[in-house]
């Protein structure tokens, strides 16, 4: 494998966010002037004789100028040595784990994540001799109790999902190194416009890029992003031997999203805070949870590690579990369907949907959850939308 050139950037983190998620990576054409990367719609190039690679590229697999434009940008946001771009979320987590861990080894996973690590991890990577515990991350003690002599990985997701519980990525780095173990952040929901994990000690970063980053579910992608060069040299290897990588049109189309992830957010937080407020009030919800909320156990760390508190809500409907199918089937603007973080607001049965692979296993969630993902629509026609699906 030939690792391609990586071009200068112009734009260091000296700048703001948002001024990196708009130029990092994306230096104006060198021929043409254009100031939006183009899409390298090829699987071959053309060399300079044997071994006489332009600008390092021979194989796409290995490297394409539109995948390395966008894996630059996420290196950039999240305060990373590499960043690096897949097909899909699970692409990234799965490259990750054959890269970080051996046969015998032992990794930590919360005990409400995603449904699709708890998937990969349980049913895939458990078969290959890795064993695992599920803990509240939030939790520092519990953490710290499950850690073994095999333990390779502490994997975290804060805010988590669907429960938006809250782990201190700062204090779980320090356990996590000091028992010779890495910790790798699931940022999908904060992203980097709101969360920095590598700046608080994490050493790898995990996204999909499907959700926020991309922010118009149009595309599905995936990313790593490592704190340190020889991780991120380790990951590159297997990303390019296990070849699982972002075509060339998904990683522009992620890359467009990332433009715009600073004013989106804002949006999605300030949509989320006002519906917050109503559904705390409301008779057919008995208990809200996000953590922007006073109330909420992981407030005051999420307070201190994100800048503001996102755009996921769940909440637990007051009659049971049919009557919170019932508020999802009844949803208009909200649209009922798996997925989260794109410009229109989602609304779902994580029990029958998106976690429906974790039922019976201890990170079953509860039937009565629902889960919203709010967009950037009027938030008065959302909470009207919401109103009347409650009925």
């Amino acid at each position: 494998m030939c690792t391609p050139r990586r071009r200068r950037r112009s734009v260091h983190l000296v700048h703001e966010f948002e001024t990196r998620a708009i130029h990092a990576g994306q230096e104006p054409d060198p021929q043409t002037g254009a100031v939006v990367p183009p899409i390298y719609a090829t699987s071959t190039y053309a060399q300079d004789g044997v071994g006489g690679l332009r600008g390092g590229y021979e194989y796409s697999r290995s490297a394409n100028p539109t995948r390395t434009a966008l894996e630059e940008c996420l290196a950039s946001l999240e305060d990373g040595s590499r960043g690096l771009a897949f097909a899909s979320g699970m692409a990234a987590e799965d490259t990750l784990l054959r890269t970080v861990l051996n046969p015998g080894d032992h990794i930590i996973i919360p005990d409400d994540a995603y449904g699709g690590t708890y998937r990969l991890i349980s049913r895939v990577v458990e078969r290959w001799g890795v064993s695992w515990s599920a803990v509240a991350v939030s939790d520092v003690d519990a953490v710290r109790a499950a850690l073994r002599p095999e333990t390779k990985v502490v994997w975290i997701e804060t805010p988590t999902n669907p429960l938006l519980n809250i782990a201190d990525i700062a204090v779980l780095a320090g356990i996590a190194h000091d028992a010779g173990a890495l910790l790798v952040v699931d940022n999908t929901f904060a992203t980097p416009y709101l969360q920095r994990p590598l700046r608080l000690g994490a050493d790898v970063v995990v996204h999909s890029t499907t959700k926020y980053c991309g922010g118009h579910s149009d595309v599905v992608g995936g990313a790593l992003v490592a704190a340190s060069a020889e991780l991120g040299d380790e990951l590159a290897y297997h990303q390019n031997a296990i070849g699982a990588v972002a075509g060339p049109f998904d990683a522009w189309l992620v890359l467009r999203g990332l433009k715009t992830l600073a004013v989106r957010m804002d949006r999605h937080c300030d949509n989320a805070e006002r519906i917050v407020q109503v559904l705390q009030g409301h008779p057919r919800v008995r208990e809200v949870l996000y953590p922007g909320l006073v109330s909420h156990p992981g407030h005051d760390v999420a307070g201190r590690q994100m800048r503001r508190f996102g755009g996921m809500i769940s909440f637990r409907v007051a009659d049971g579990e049919d009557a919170a199918v019932e508020v999802c089937n009844r949803a208009r603007v909200f649209t009922l369907g798996e997925s989260l973080g794109g410009v229109e607001s989602l609304i779902e049965h994580p029990g029958r949907m998106t976690h429906a692979s974790a039922a019976g296993s201890p990170l079953e969630v509860p039937g009565d959850l629902v889960r919203l993902s709010v967009g950037i629509e009027n938030v008065d026609d959302l909470l009207t939308d919401l109103d009347q699906a409650l009925k």
